[in-house]
């Protein structure tokens, strides 16, 4: 099982996340202890009644900058709100960052959720999942090198092509691996038809909340014909490692921070078949990098 990280870009995930040099630190060092995946939320703000407001750093462009910092580690979108940018910029955008990487990228997908930040800005809220539909019409096949075409009542292409190439159908193996982060029934039939993982979030040990998203995402996959051994699944965890309980909302079963309890957490949802772990740490810094970094070697049996 892979063990990723999320990377602070916004003030509430922390003293300084939003700057680069403490994104940049951070990322080179979960590099350096052996974290397998780097990975950014994509949020334009945080408007929430009775809570300061708050935003983040861009996540396409952090995620570029940190992929000129790295060598090895896997750069992860959990997850680009589709909304907030036009399927061919977004496969432009996603194809030079895995150039830049040399092929590291795990591209991220999702309808979005957050109705006051696409009030903000101007952007349309309504038909959220045919608007994402559309999208993925158009940019997956962008992402393969192909020539698209298409006319659809949100999104419209004619003959686009990403010129220089992408480097996954060029020169780079295999293609740029698409998730899509989904519940509900339409856009889990999505991801049955396109997606190489599927993502829920955010838990702590396995609940019954997992049971009954796995399940519904088995029967999305069997109205579409889906063999479900070939969709890696994927969980984002929470370790709660704060004294102060500033921040955003923690799950209510966030994870301690101990190495043992953590390493257990991962035993578990490796036993249900989960292949990647993108883990919230609270507050990110060295030490719980380190910290999660320990839980992985027990995890792993790893001396």
């Amino acid at each position: 099982m892979q063990i990723g990280i999320v990377l602070p870009i916004a003030e509430s995930d922390g003293p300084g996340a939003s700057r680069w040099t403490t994104v940049r630190d951070i990322a080179r060092h979960a590099e350096a202890r052996g974290i397998d995946s780097l990975w950014v939320y994509d949020h334009l703000m945080f408007r929430t009644p009775g809570e300061p407001e708050d935003g983040s750093l861009d996540a396409l462009t952090v995620l570029t900058a940190v992929a000129a910092v790295t060598e090895r580690i896997r750069l992860g979108t959990i997850v680009l709100g589709t909304g907030f940018r036009s399927p061919g910029i977004t496969a432009r955008m996603a194809a030079t960052l895995d150039e830049i990487s040399d092929g590291r990228v795990i591209l991220g997908l999702g309808v979005g959720w957050h109705e006051p930040e696409y009030q903000a800005f101007g952007i349309p809220f309504d038909h959220r999942v045919g608007r994402f539909e559309e999208f993925l019409a158009v940019a997956l096949p962008l992402l393969r090198g192909e020539r698209v075409t298409f006319a659809g009542q949100w999104h419209q292409a004619a003959d686009a092509v990403l010129l220089p190439p992408p480097p996954r159908p060029t020169r780079l193996p295999g293609h740029m691996p698409i998730l899509i982060a989904a519940k509900g029934d339409r856009v889990l039939d999505l991801v049955a038809r396109h997606a190489d993982a599927w993502n829920t979030a955010w838990f702590g040990l396995p609940d019954e909340r997992y049971t009954q998203r796995h399940a519904d995402l088995l029967r999305a996959c069997e109205r579409v014909g889906r063999d479900p051994s070939t969709l890696e699944v994927t969980v984002g965890l929470t370790i709660d490692a704060a004294s102060d309980g500033v921040g955003r909302p923690l799950p209510p079963n966030a994870l301690p921070p101990e190495a043992d309890a953590i390493a257990r957490a991962l035993d578990a949802w490796r036993d249900l078949g989960v292949g990647h772990v993108q883990v919230d740490l609270r507050p990110a810094g060295a030490a719980v990098i380190d910290l999660l970094a320990d839980a992985t070697a027990l995890h792993r049996g790893v001396p």
